[in-house]
């Protein structure tokens, strides 16, 4: 059975083929020059990991390396330990302790992973004996209801639901507090991410965040934004998106294991700065787990 780092290395494959072959070519030059750095860089920006960030981890490898001799490896690793190093300050500890319930708003556009997400840290929760529920905040989307359902079938966790097309924050408002009665220790409340409607998706989860605190003044104790990895670059501006519409203050990147512009992470890290809770790299539930800059890093690059 193979465990995360090696899944994540599989996830990354086709960011770090695509790195690999690149530092393959450009290294037959073999000493680090102007024109080799220009290719090194050129390869990054292509898999995602953006201008500034890519920049950055340019010239510190230039700083280091210019004018030396150097292999394959020699590159991979210096590269590895300057993306860790910007990665790093996102590394989160997801502590659900200390408040009862812990309420989490799942937010994101739809299809990026949120009631899956919501499932998978429910599945884990459970299993570590807490008493979870899920609030089907979604109302206009009946599939995104019934996966929920199943998800909570699946994991023991209570579901929430109204009719389809019913308020959102009315049904929140309700079921914050018969889990309050239930005694539940974990509260996570899907919602819809219809971002071609803007005003509208923002007026909701502001709603939405004014009836949790008429529950629970200091909820939500975390609002976790689900980014897809295979949409790249667009999954920068969907963090800016929705910090403007709601207090994001983590993210769970999902689909890495279809993607190839895994570089993601380390744009977000020099654009804008986000804690990273999870990341995603297939369907079962252990296939969500928490973010390491190291062993990221590593498998990005095909160390």
């Amino acid at each position: 059975m193979i465990n995360f780092f090696e899944k994540l290395g599989l996830g990354l494959k086709k960011t770090s083929d695509k790195i690999s072959e690149g530092i393959k070519d450009i290294v037959l030059r073999k000493k680090v020059d102007d024109a080799l750095l220009e290719e090194l860089e050129e390869l990054l920006i292509s898999a995602d990991i953006g201008v500034q960030a890519s920049s950055e981890i340019i010239k510190d490898f230039s700083d280091k390396k210019f004018d030396k001799e150097v292999d394959q490896t020699e590159i991979k690793e210096a590269l590895s330990q300057k993306i860790a190093e910007l990665l790093r300050p996102l590394e989160a500890n997801f502590e659900v302790e200390g408040k009862k319930p812990y309420v989490v708003l799942m937010v994101g556009v739809n299809g990026a992973g949120k009631t899956t997400t919501i499932g998978k840290l429910g599945a884990q929760l459970v299993a570590q004996g807490k008493k979870v529920s899920f609030i089907a905040g979604d109302t206009f989307r009946a599939a995104a209801v019934e996966q929920l359902q199943a998800w909570g079938f699946r994991t023991n966790a209570h579901v929430f639901k109204a009719d389809f097309g019913a308020d959102s924050a009315g049904l929140c408002y309700d079921s914050l507090n018969a889990a309050i009665k239930r005694g539940d220790d974990v509260v996570f409340i899907d919602t819809a991410g219809r971002l071609q409607n803007k005003t509208g998706l923002m007026e909701e989860l502001k709603k939405i965040v004014r009836v949790i605190k008429k529950v629970i003044p200091d909820a939500p104790h975390l609002t976790l934004l689900s980014l897809d990895a295979t949409t790249g670059q667009n999954a920068v501006s969907q963090v800016e998106v929705f910090k403007q519409i709601v207090d994001v203050n983590g993210l769970v990147v999902t689909k890495l294991d279809g993607s190839s512009k895994g570089g993601i992470l380390a744009m977000i890290a020099k654009e804008n700065p986000t804690p990273v809770y999870f990341i995603g790299i297939g369907e079962k539930v252990e296939d969500l787990d928490v973010f390491k800059a190291d062993d990221y890093a590593k498998n990005l690059i095909g160390l």
